[in-house]
C-alpha cells in the first residue's frame, strides 16, 4: 500500500524504527581486544590465517625476527610469479588468460597440444544454453549487472543435469562452462541493461570460435563488433592480473566457506559474486573512478599545490564521498608495490596516448605520488603504501571503451577461474565445514510477560486516507 508521498506503511514502520536499531546492534570498541580479530584481521591489519592453499599466494613483506620487513609486492599463481606469466604473453604476442585459467584450474601449465583442446572446450563453454539469454537476462532485466549475473549462476543450476552433484569430475565440468559463461552472461546483461534502461539498440553478439575470451568480449560488448589487436591484448592482461589473489581475499573466502558445507557449485560462485560486488571489494575499482572525477573537478592538474590542497580535503571529509578515503591506495598485504598496478602502469601507457587519456593517467599518478605520504602522515605509520590494483584498472577499462557498471562483472570474469579452483581445492582436502565463532557480549536478562512490558517506541501509521498533503 502506497500513500500519495510514496512511502508505504512498511516503508515507515522500518524508518521509524531504524534509529533504534543502531542502538539495540552498538557494540562498543573495548569488546574487540584480545584475541578477538575485527573483520578476521590482526592488529597491524593482515589478515588472520584459516587455512593453507596451493592455488595461489600473496607476497607483500617478510616477516625477520617477528618484525614485518616491507618488500615490493608478488603475486603466484600455483608458485609462478604473476609478473612471468604476464611479461611472456607480452614478448610472444599471445592470449594468456586461458593458459592461467587452465594453470589455476590443473595446477600446471598446459603443453601446447592441451591448451589447443583447453580453448577448443572453451569455444563451447562460451555459449550458454538454449534460450537462456531470452529468458533469463532479456525477460528480467537488472540495472545492476552484477546482480544479474548473481542470478545467472544460481538459475544455471536448472540447466545442469547433475547440479547437486559434488564429485571432483563433475565441479570441473561445472567450472569449466562457468569460466566460459561468465563474459557471455556480463556482456548480454550489459546490452539487454543499455536496451532497457538507457533506450540504446539492443545488440546481442555471440561468440565466436577461435577468438580468446579477451577478443569475444570486446566483440560482444561493442554494437559493431570491432576492436583492435592491442585493445585485446591490454584486456587479456587485466583478466590475467584478476584471475586469482590468494585464498584470503573476500569473495574467494566466501566461495571456500560455503563450499565447506556441502553445496552445490552454484550457490558458492553466487555467493562470491555477491561478495565482489561490494565497493570494499571488487566494486573499488567504480569508486576510484567516481573519487577521480571529483578530483579533476576541483584541480589544476598541472599543480602539485592544488592537487594535494583537494587530497587534504578528501582525507579530512570535507569533499568527494566524504568517507576519508582516497580510493586505490593502500592494501591489506603489498606494502612497496601491488604488482599488478606495476604492470597496469608499465603496459597501459601507449593506450592512453593514442586514446586521448595521457594526462587523466598523469593525474592518477600524482595522486599516488601526493596521496601516499599524507595518509602516511595522517596515520602516523612508517610502514611503507603503494598504490592496488584499482587506482588504474578503472581508468584502462575506461581506456577500453568498457562501462562503469561493467567494471565489476569483468572483474568477476576474471576471477572465475580462481574461484573455482579455490573450491576444488576446498572441496579435496578440507571435509570440514567452517564454523566461526563469535563471543556474546549481551546482558543476560529474564522474560518478562507482555503485560509487563513498556512501548519504547509507538508506531501509528498513516494511510492513503491521513494525507493532506497534495
Amino acid at each position: 500500500m502506497q500513500n500519495q508521498n510514496g512511502n508505504g506503511i512498511l516503508e515507515q514502520y522500518t524508518g521509524s524504527l531504524s534509529q533504534h536499531i543502531q542502538t539495540e546492534y552498538s557494540i562498543p570498541p573495548k569488546y574487540y581486544r584480545g584475541d578477538l580479530k575485527l573483520g578476521l584481521r590482526n592488529s597491524d591489519g593482515t589478515g588472520v590465517p584459516i587455512g593453507v592453499t596451493r592455488v595461489g599466494s600473496v607476497l607483500g613483506y617478510m616477516i625477520e625476527d617477528g618484525v614485518r620487513i616491507p618488500v615490493p609486492g608478488q603475486l603466484y599463481y600455483r608458485g609462478i610469479e604473476l609478473t612471468e606469466i604476464v611479461e611472456a604473453h607480452r614478448k610472444a604476442g599471445t592470449f594468456g588468460y586461458e593458459e592461467v585459467a587452465y594453470l589455476l584450474l590443473m595446477g600446471y601449465l598446459p603443453s601446447h597440444s592441451e591448451l589447443n583442446r583447453f580453448n577448443e572446450i572453451m569455444n563451447r563453454a562460451r555459449k550458454l544454453p538454449n534460450g537462456f539469454t531470452e529468458d533469463m537476462i532479456m525477460k528480467n532485466p537488472s540495472r545492476n549487472i552484477m546482480n544479474k549475473l548473481a542470478r545467472c549462476v544460481l538459475s544455471l543450476y536448472s540447466y545442469d543435469k547433475h547440479p547437486d552433484d559434488t564429485s571432483l569430475d563433475n565441479i570441473l565440468l561445472q567450472s569449466v562452462k562457468l569460466i566460459g559463461a561468465f563474459p557471455s552472461i556480463v556482456a548480454n546483461a550489459y546490452s539487454v541493461k543499455r536496451h532497457y534502461f538507457e533506450g540504446g539498440s539492443l545488440h546481442i553478439h555471440f561468440p565466436v570460435e577461435g577468438l580468446s575470451t579477451a577478443e569475444n568480449f570486446l566483440r560482444m560488448i561493442r554494437p559493431n563488433t570491432e576492436y583492435t589487436e592491442e585493445e585485446a591484448h591490454l584486456l587479456d592482461m587485466m583478466l590475467m592480473v584478476h584471475a586469482e589473489h590468494g585464498g584470503g581475499n573476500n569473495s574467494t573466502f566466501i566461495c571456500r566457506a560455503l563450499s565447506s558445507s556441502g553445496t552445490d557449485t552454484y550457490s558458492a560462485i553466487s555467493g562470491a559474486v555477491g561478495s565482489l560486488k561490494g565497493p570494499l571489494h571488487g566494486g573499488a575499482n567504480a569508486k576510484v573512478m567516481e573519487m577521480f572525477r571529483y578530483v579533476k573537478e576541483n584541480v589544476d592538474p598541472k599543480d602539485d599545490g592544488s592537487i594535494k590542497d583537494y587530497l587534504a580535503k578528501l582525507l579530512n571529509k570535507e569533499a568527494g564521498d566524504k568517507s576519508g578515503k582516497i580510493y586505490g591506495l593502500g592494501h591489506a598485504v603489498y606494502t612497496v608495490s601491488d604488482p599488478r598496478a606495476v604492470l597496469l602502469k608499465k603496459y597501459a601507457q601507449h593506450m592512453a596516448e593514442i586514446k586521448g587519456y595521457a594526462e587523466d593517467f598523469q593525474l592518477l599518478q600524482k595522486i599516488e605520488e601526493l596521496g601516499i605520504p599524507m595518509i602516511l602522515e595522517k596515520t602516523k605509520s612508517d610502514t611503507p603504501m603503494c598504490a592496488n590494483v584499482d587506482m588504474y584498472s578503472g581508468l584502462v577499462y575506461t581506456m577500453l571503451g568498457i562501462p562503469e557498471d561493467v567494471f565489476t562483472p569483468l572483474f568477476a570474469s576474471a576471477r572465475i577461474a580462481g574461484w573455482c579452483a579455490n573450491r576444488i581445492e576446498e572441496v579435496v582436502t578440507c571435509h570440514r565445514i567452517m564454523r566461526p565463532a563469535y563471543r556474546a557480549v549481551v546482558k543476560r536478562v529474564h522474560y518478562a510477560p507482555i503485560e509487563e512490558r513498556t512501548a519504547r517506541l509507538d508506531f501509528n501509521p498513516r494511510t492513503p486516507d491521513d494525507d493532506t498533503d497534495q
